[in-house]
């Protein structure tokens, strides 16, 4: 039987889909070995060059195709299993010292695009909304400060992401300062935020000219 064009238009989409699975899974194995090029991650998904550019244009798609992986497949499925945890500012830690463990081990992730923060901005804020009722259950259990707000969490993973996942950085030096991260959050004799003023909450501004070695 001859294939028409409706036959051939799905084949069409789960094939793009196969490739751009591949092209990931490759961007993280590459770059987790360190520095890398366009170049030897399509080696490793086994599709030519030019196939990568049509689904990945540019480094900064690679970067981020990466950074949705690991929220998906890596972070996620702890916020699945911690709906009914005790402990949810625990829980927030954990899943905090997680992706700083994640995107480190991802070696060459962070000097791969030139604007690695401005993608990641993105990722987290999208990662954010997922961890939004986890908040909302601590400070109802008086383990986190009331006044911290849904939009403060992206904020507040950017800042852990641009001073504790450059490449170096120890397991123990994350941990140690994450934790000191995670104690600002505590009710207990908390100085009450001060309100942002109007302009000054564009965190792809605030983080659009942080470098990296």
């Amino acid at each position: 039987m001859a294939t028409t064009k409706g036959d051939r238009a799905p084949r069409r989409r789960v094939d793009a889909r196969s490739t751009i699975e591949r092209v990931t899974a490759a961007g993280r194995t590459v770059l987790g070995g360190g520095e890398a090029s366009l170049e030897q991650i399509a080696a490793e998904a086994g599709v030519g060059i030019a196939t990568l550019y049509r689904h990945f244009p540019n480094r900064e798609a690679i970067v981020r195709a990466v950074l949705d992986d690991i929220l998906e497949t890596d972070l996620l499925p702890l916020l699945d299993g911690a709906v009914d945890t005790p402990h949810p500012r625990q829980t927030l830690q954990a899943i905090a010292t997680r992706l700083l463990d994640l995107i480190t081990e991802e070696k060459g992730l962070v000097t791969f695009a030139s604007n690695f923060s401005d993608v990641a901005v993105d990722a987290l804020q999208r990662f954010s909304e997922s961890l939004h009722p986890l908040l909302l259950r601590a400070q109802q259990q008086g383990e986190v400060r009331g006044d911290l707000t849904e939009e403060d969490i992206p904020r507040f993973l950017v800042m852990a992401v641009a001073g504790l996942a450059i490449p170096g950085t120890a397991p123990s030096m994350r941990a140690r300062f994450t934790a000191l991260l995670f104690d600002s959050l505590n009710p207990a004799s908390a100085t009450p935020l001060p309100p942002l003023r109007p302009g000054e909450d564009d965190l792809h501004t605030a983080v659009g000219n942080i470098a990296y070695p």
